[in-house]
């Protein structure tokens, strides 16, 4: 075997292959050290991004998704600037992975670089981290010029469920970006606050069929039967099977008896998921009405739609026994 696919398990001697003039042992070298999980591995993987060979740089990037702390992130923030897209992205990959509040740190000044994708994969790393010193700089960047840092801002506001910041998200779901006012409908999930509430269930009208789909799936975490029930069976007949999806799906969740006639209607849909979706939601709700439309569908073509349908006859038999 070549000695560029030796095995290297100790840091000295790794440390002699780092120094190779071959890049392609460089590399090895480096996947090596990725591999150890050693936080001793930080500053030698460090070094290496100043490498001439941008195949060295990207696999350190790559080599720094297992590790953690402000040193990891210190590297990952330099990796970001890198001049090469595939190091950069690689970083911006890396860096989601943080899970150290402290990694925040050499982070939040890369929130106002130049450049939009920096400034884009800071906020995803640092939503991860939940430090409250990056509401400020995130709010800030709801200003953004640039629809994928607002969408990346309003992750970091969402995941930080602070009810300061309510009026932002709700500010944000009039952005002018589909993407950043389905994010921002989504972040309000945490909220159960009346204004909140009111604001997701507006989303439900948005212009664009991901909004809405995305305001259905969270009325169902955060909404009552009585408050949400009408806007959700409206939404049975929108032309998007994916949004009638989810808004059977709150239905079911919620337990919304008025709801059962319209969700049976989805049995007879070409798409199986929505009928598989309906057949579930009919369980939940346990409508003994609901039998003979779910008992027509124990033949479906679907083998899970057919699973929901006995599941619901049972729960329905079930509730009546008991």
């Amino acid at each position: 075997m070549s000695a560029v696919f030796e095995s290297y398990t100790d840091l000295e001697d790794l440390k002699e292959q780092l120094a190779s003039p071959d890049a392609g042992e460089r590399r090895v070298a480096i996947m090596e050290l990725g591999d150890l999980g050693d936080p001793a591995a930080v500053p030698l993987l460090t070094a290496l991004l100043g490498d001439e060979d941008a195949e060295v740089r990207l696999q350190v990037a790559r080599a720094l998704e297992n590790y953690d702390g402000p040193e990891a992130a210190e590297a990952l923030a330099t990796a970001l600037v890198d001049a090469d897209a595939e190091v950069a992205a690689a970083a911006a990959w890396s860096a989601a992975e943080l899970k150290d509040p402290a990694s925040a740190d050499p982070l939040l000044p890369l929130v106002s670089h130049e450049s939009a994708f920096v400034r884009a994969s800071a906020l995803k790393a640092l939503k991860e981290l939940r430090r409250k010193d990056a509401l400020k700089p995130a709010l800030e960047a709801l200003q953004d010029a640039e629809p994928s840092v607002r969408v990346q801002a309003v992750g970091v506001i969402g995941f930080l469920k602070l009810e300061e910041s309510v009026p932002a998200l709700r500010a944000a779901t009039h952005d002018g970006d589909a993407d950043v006012r389905r994010a921002a409908v989504s972040a309000l999930a945490f909220s159960h606050t009346l204004p909140a509430g009111e604001t997701i269930r507006a989303a439900l009208k948005d212009s664009d069929w991901m909004v809405r789909e995305i305001a259905a799936e969270t009325l169902g975490k955060t909404a009552t039967g009585s408050n949400a029930s009408v806007d959700l069976i409206t939404l049975l007949s929108d032309e998007f099977w994916q949004v009638r999806l989810k808004a059977t799906r709150s239905l079911g969740k919620l337990k919304v008896f008025t709801a059962a006639t319209a969700i049976a209607a989805g049995l007879a849909h070409e798409q199986a998921n929505l009928r598989k979706e309906s057949a579930f939601a009919l369980g939940e709700i346990a409508d003994p009405a609901s039998a003979p439309a779910l008992e027509a569908v124990l033949e479906d073509s679907d083998p899970e739609v057919r699973k929901n349908a006995r599941w619901a006859l049972a729960q329905i038999a079930q509730k009546a026994a008991g």
